[in-house]
């Protein structure tokens, strides 16, 4: 990621700094504020499982807004225009309502602290600890991403050294989560949500009237790339080109089941969010609220990326100095006034922040009950491992800064994600999903599954697609299809081995598969949840529904 120093600065003042200065002493005071809350070590991992729905549901879209997803998206949307949508409507409601109404009965139901924990519970501990290590480095570099992402542009949009900006912003992530633990990272994250969208609305707003309109836009691309930039389907057919470089089966598949599902029905960097609220059905409800803010995300994070192409045509092109990357810092330099100028930079810093902390919470939580509890000091007093927790929330900061680096042959941060996800994400989704259905997956399968379909997507993106063995035109087209070779290879491993190993005796699996109850899982709705409007099926049926129309307007 390359950002032109001096051609980006932005002309900041005394009034944009005084704003940015007050957001950080609110982001302090509101983990001193939770400090008071945190009493054992389920008050610092999962804020004691009492938060409302409300605010679980914003912490969860505020921890996946972070600022990966904003310049991701963006470069997305100038890289290849409309189709970036399919992240948002194929790409991640069908998952968040998946994840409300099947998934979160088995999550809270069993009172697992993780992710990794249900695989425990469900298949034994070599794929506990595999998947918790898995997950432990792929938080790491993703919160390493976080980090120099905001370096780097903080260092051309105000003129900060990289380790000053780094050094900065990791020590607020590192402060607020050991003084509050998660209650703080997800009240900060409530805060930050509001702060990002006071940035990115009227950054759109004065964008799209400098562009003359939504039509003005539509004409300057067309004009410029064809009908098919603007819209969500055209030129997908199967042996069609079009600069995602994937066809509509492998947009299905591959984005809209394998990475889509693989994402947010296993990543606890979101799911701990859901944990920590206060009875099942708020953490049903938890991913189904967050459904119907994420549906209209794209309005404000790919239609930037949509206009700096427009009033900066130069952007991606070799030698001109400007990723697509760069899309939103371009437009905040062009369009915003100072004070409002202050806002917008606040704004970008809180999505680093939020995307960075959600990150290490959840990296915290995993590394220590699920390795360190679980593998190496085991039946120690909870305040050993509230103690633990905090110096590992300091390890991770000190980690992430160490693995900033890595996204910096990547020109487009979203696929750097991307590929992420489908290494680590999509082979536990398969193991997950597979267990969750199928009774008689056993741990042999569960642990060789995760572990082939981990390689496999490796292969092929290492190998077939980076040594050039088959033709995959882009970076994206490659994630796709290294999602759909590591669902299938792992689910086939897991298929061959099951027969030919013990499975786990019906007893143990009460709660964990589907078609058997537990206490938890059965438990009668808390007083007011019965409410029709609270319906976790309403919500999530509604949300589908809406995001499908939402197709509508780009498919024509």
């Amino acid at each position: 990621m390359y950002l032109a120093q001096e051609g980006l600065r932005l002309p900041t003042n005394a009034l944009d700094y005084t704003i940015l200065c007050i957001y950080f002493a609110v982001v302090l005071g509101v983990g001193w504020a939770a400090k008071r809350s945190v009493k054992t070590s389920l008050d610092f991992f999962l804020s004691g499982r009492s938060l409302p729905a409300w605010v679980t549901g914003l912490a969860f879209i505020a921890a996946n807004l972070g600022a990966l997803e904003i310049l991701g998206m963006a470069a997305n949307g100038a890289q290849y225009g409309v189709y970036t949508v399919h992240w948002y409507w194929v790409g991640a409601i069908p998952a968040m309502v998946f994840l409300g109404l099947v998934m979160m009965p088995f999550y809270y139901g069993s009172k697992v602290r993780s992710v990794p924990e249900f695989l425990l519970h469900r298949y034994g501990p070599p794929s506990h600890l595999l998947s918790s290590i898995i997950f432990s480095v792929a938080s790491i570099l993703i919160a390493g991403v976080n980090l120099y992402a905001m370096a780097i542009v903080v260092e051309a949009l105000l003129g900060w050294p990289q380790w000053v900006a780094i050094v900065v912003a990791g020590f607020f992530v590192l402060a607020y989560i050991t003084l509050g633990g998660l209650s703080s990272a997800i009240y900060n994250e409530v805060l930050q949500f509001f702060v990002i969208l006071a940035a990115l609305i009227p950054l759109t707003v004065v964008g799209i009237e400098r562009v003359g309109g939504f039509s003005g836009l539509k004409d300057s691309l067309t004009g410029e790339y064809g009908d098919n930039f603007v819209s969500a389907w055209g030129g997908t057919g199967i042996g069609s080109s079009n600069p995602l470089g994937a066809n509509w089966l492998t947009i299905v598949l591959g984005l809209g089941f394998c990475l889509s599902f693989g994402y947010w029905t296993t990543n606890f960097a979101e799911v701990q969010r859901a944990l920590s609220a206060k009875n099942l059905s708020a953490a049903q409800r938890t991913p189904l609220i967050a459904a119907f803010p994420k549906i209209f995300i794209p309005l404000i994070v790919v239609t930037p990326g949509l206009i700096a192409l427009v009033l900066e045509p130069q952007l991606g092109q070799e030698g001109s100095g400007l990723e697509y990357n760069d899309a939103v810092p371009v437009l905040m330099r062009d369009l915003l006034p100072n004070g409002v100028l202050g806002v917008a930079v606040t704004g970008l810093l809180a999505a680093f922040m939020a995307g960075m902390a959600a990150n290490i919470s959840a990296f915290n939580t995993v590394f220590t009950n699920d390795i360190w509890g679980a593998y190496i000091r085991r039946g120690r007093p909870d305040e050993h491992y509230l103690l633990v927790g905090r110096i590992v929330t300091a390890i991770g900061v000190l980690g992430g800064m160490g693995t900033a680096f890595i996204a910096s042959t990547f020109s487009n941060i979203m696929n750097y994600l991307q590929t992420l996800f489908s290494f680590f994400n999509v082979p536990l989704f398969c193991v997950f999903i597979i267990g969750m259905f199928w009774k008689r997956a056993t741990s042999p399968a569960g642990f060789w599954g995760l572990l082939s379909g981990t390689v496999a997507a490796m292969i092929n993106y290492f190998w077939f697609y980076k040594e050039g063995v088959i033709g995959i035109p882009s970076d994206q087209g490659a994630n796709f299809v290294s999602a759909i070779v590591a669902f299938v290879v792992g689910g086939l491993v897991m298929v061959a081995i099951t027969p030919f190993t013990k499975p786990k005796s019906a007893e143990s699996l009460a709660g964990l598969v589907y078609g058997t109850t537990s206490p938890g899982v059965a438990e009668p709705p808390a007083a007011g949840d019965e409410a029709w409007y609270r319906s976790p099926a309403l919500l999530g049926w509604s949300a589908i529904i809406l995001a499908a129309l939402c197709y509508i307007p780009f498919s024509f």
